[in-house]
């Protein structure tokens, strides 16, 4: 009886369902939580937030290919959720849609990153793992970054690089643990990661916001 409960708990339908739920409360939230307080808001309302939960929800993922689609669709269904949750609350401006359409379709090219970087730090082989690890922790680090030296957030900006540092730092000890041989590349990639990240967020991102 377990094999066939659990079968039936890991069939794509059930799987990409509880993935897209996920992903709509997660949008509802980050709009709900908003003038709350300034550490909720900015804990919510922020890429890294997104970016985590998608690739924590790859690495719960069985299958790999799974968790590609999925990492897709959890990145769609939480634009989804946020953008209604702001039409339904009176705030969806004549610029929404275009911040929506931007914001949706970075999901779709990196949600699918996302979701295989989850799976294969939990699932994967050799030393790739280090590198999906790499992937996860970067934009932590990146929008640190983006924070203290694009918008002069001092204070908050410390707290994303804590995060991000002990974060690194908790997924190198995980990949030392499970015996990956160059666990370093970890750290190493987040760092550089990192500041690419911020990079392309104050030039490309950036630029496609403002414009939208």
């Amino acid at each position: 009886m377990a094999p066939v409960t659990a079968s039936r708990r890991d069939t794509p339908v059930t799987v990409l369902t509880a993935t897209a739920a996920f992903g709509v409360l997660l949008g509802w939230a980050t709009y709900a939580l908003h003038g709350t307080t300034p550490l909720l808001e900015r804990a919510t309302n922020s890429s890294s937030t997104w970016i985590i939960w998608t690739a924590a929800a790859g690495a719960l993922i069985r299958a790999r290919s799974l968790a590609v689609w999925g990492g897709a669709l959890m990145m769609l269904a939480t634009c989804g959720g946020y953008y209604a949750a702001s039409a339904l609350g009176g705030t969806f401006g004549s610029g929404g849609l275009g911040t929506a359409v931007v914001w949706s379709v970075a999901g779709l090219v990196g949600g699918p990153l996302l979701g295989w970087a989850g799976w294969t730090v939990r699932r994967g082989r050799g030393d790739l793992r280090a590198v999906a690890g790499a992937v996860i922790t970067m934009v932590v680090l990146g929008e640190g970054l983006w924070l203290g030296l694009g918008l002069h957030y001092w204070g908050e900006a410390v707290v994303y690089l804590t995060v991000g540092v002990l974060l690194t730092g908790l997924l190198t000890v995980y990949l030392v643990r499970t015996g990956v041989h160059r666990y370093w590349l970890c750290p190493v990639l987040a760092l550089v990661g990192g500041l690419a990240f911020y990079l392309a967020e104050k030039g490309i991102l950036n630029g496609l916001l403002g414009s939208a």
